[in-house]
């Protein structure tokens, strides 16, 4: 019988839904500028907006303790390859027609990552400090 702990499911979900949505944001995004989609091109600030929220409540609720600091460098990592990555993507792949996919994904991975990894290392500090 599998014990589980309910105490990280608010920000398993986000993580959960969070890079999903990411992936197919970033897929979508991609496929916009081929394919007219005014929805996307109307409402994109508000689906970033909803990556940046889940991004605070994956770093809210679902990192602390012992984790923390594999999240962090989990989490360093992913934002620094992703910002790299985009760049060196569009680049190489650009003849094959997919380096603005790909290039969509990481910017929306970046845009998930990026509070959740400020949140966590700010999170860390002030247990460090005792504040």
């Amino acid at each position: 019988m599998v014990l589980r702990s309910s105490e990280n499911t608010i920000g398993a979900w986000a993580f959960l839904v969070g890079v999903i949505l990411a992936i197919v944001i970033g897929l979508a995004t991609s496929l916009a500028s081929i394919i007219s989609i005014p929805f996307l091109t109307l409402n994109s600030k508000a689906i970033y907006s909803i990556l940046v929220l889940l991004g605070i409540a994956v770093g809210f609720f679902n990192v602390g303790g012992r984790e923390s600091q594999t999240f962090l460098i989990a989490g360093a990592v992913l934002v620094i390859v992703s910002r790299f990555g985009m760049d060196g993507v569009t680049g190489t792949l650009i003849g094959i027609g997919i380096g603005d996919m790909v290039r969509s994904v990481f910017a929306a991975l970046l845009t998930l990552f990026a509070p959740a990894t400020i949140i966590v290392a700010l999170k860390t500090v002030f247990s460090i400090a005792k504040v």
